[in-house]
């Protein structure tokens, strides 16, 4: 295939490109705000699929991100690929506090006991490494006799997934909100200095054309007047 990959990666490759990329993460942030600021969609089209985007990395839909974010972004009629490049919002350098303040914010409206962060930091990774051994066990057990237990992904959605999804909606509005603000003239005023930039090069380009037609056109007039005058002197001669 024409896209494929000379060298194949081995999937640890993989891993370390997500959690640290080649470049580092400024080189991926620089990247991704260079391509949402050549989208080619109106400023307010462009902030309101960065608002999808960003409020998207506070649901714990881990790995439909993309999914959710472009739903988002039609309903609120934003720019469907600003949506998918703002979920970079959420990545390994965020997603640790993103959890902290949607689950205690989650604990807060479910008036429960509000952990301290470093309870949920700690509590976290062991209820997901249960919740993930669960999906392990039961989905061998329909193959054979041993007998399912939801008794780990019960504790996950209780005290993690169901506060995380409750949570998420109010610190994810207002961080949405300030990314569409922020955004906004941003956008605007890139798209406008790249439209004056794109509007001087056409100028300059159609000067340029302009003077070598006007240079070819001299050009022309000179070599009529050459062949012009050897014949009119010989006429002249003729005529004597």
């Amino acid at each position: 295939m024409i896209f494929r990959r000379r060298d194949r990666r081995p999937w640890w490759r993989i891993v370390a490109d997500f959690l640290w990329p080649r470049g580092g993460w400024a080189r991926a942030f620089t990247y991704v705000k260079h391509r949402l600021h050549r989208l080619p969609d109106p400023p307010e089209r462009i902030a309101r699929g960065i608002f999808a985007g960003v409020f998207t990395t506070f649901t714990p839909f881990y790995g439909l991100h993309f999914f959710i974010a472009a739903a988002i972004a039609l309903v609120v009629r934003g720019n469907i690929p600003a949506a998918l490049l703002a979920t970079f919002f959420g990545n390994p350098l965020t997603y640790l506090p993103i959890g902290v303040v949607s689950l205690q914010t989650g604990h807060v409206i479910l008036g429960r006991h509000t952990p301290h962060e470093d309870e949920i930091s700690r509590s976290l990774g062991g209820k997901f490494l249960d919740a993930g051994e669960d999906l392990r066990h039961n989905l061998v057990a329909v193959f054979t006799d041993e007998q399912a237990d939801w008794h780990g992904l019960g504790i996950f959605y209780d005290e993690v997934f169901f506060p995380y999804m409750i949570g998420g909606i109010v610190p994810g509005i207002v961080a949405g909100l300030a990314a569409y603000y922020i955004s906004l003239p941003v956008v605007a005023a890139y798209q406008k200095r790249r439209r004056g930039v794109l509007k001087a090069k056409w100028e300059a380009l159609r000067e340029k054309r302009a003077a070598k037609e006007k240079m070819a056109d001299e050009a022309d007039e000179n070599h009529e007047a050459d062949q012009d005058g050897p014949g009119a002197i010989r006429d002249e001669g003729n005529d004597r």
